[in-house]
């Protein structure tokens, strides 16, 4: 989970945790937004990003691959190979995007996004 400042989030229920596969992601929806959430068992990591490939505009981040490089957590598209800090949403194979990322909280079987109002009101 990211240590982004949370006090002017809105958190919302995204799922339960055994609705997330071992070292895996789903696709949340929340309002028109696509939310990639993963689930890092082997580092014992939740993360959330937006579900868009900047790359060719595809909903593909949540079928990505897990990995990590020199450390960092990241995110692979399964389609065009351009990987992603899961922690800072900065492409780490390409300087030309970068995608969101979102902070995630567990509280009992429940998996909560923080995300800031103004970015779907």
């Amino acid at each position: 989970m990211q240590n982004k400042n949370t006090e002017d989030l809105e958190w919302f229920a995204a799922c339960n945790v055994g609705d997330v596969p071992d070292n895996g992601g789903v696709c949340v929806k929340y309002g028109e937004e696509q939310i990639a959430l993963f689930h890092f068992t082997r580092r014992k990591e939740w993360y959330a990003t937006q579900n868009l490939c900047p790359h060719r505009q595809q909903m593909a981040l949540s079928r990505g691959m897990l990995g990590s490089e020199n450390g960092e957590p990241k995110i692979a598209c399964p389609f065009h190979k351009r990987t992603f800090s899961l922690n800072t949403g900065e492409c780490l194979n390409a300087e030309e995007c970068s995608i969101k990322t979102y902070p995630v909280k567990l509280e009992g079987d429940k998996i909560l996004i923080g995300i800031q109002q103004e970015v779907f009101a």
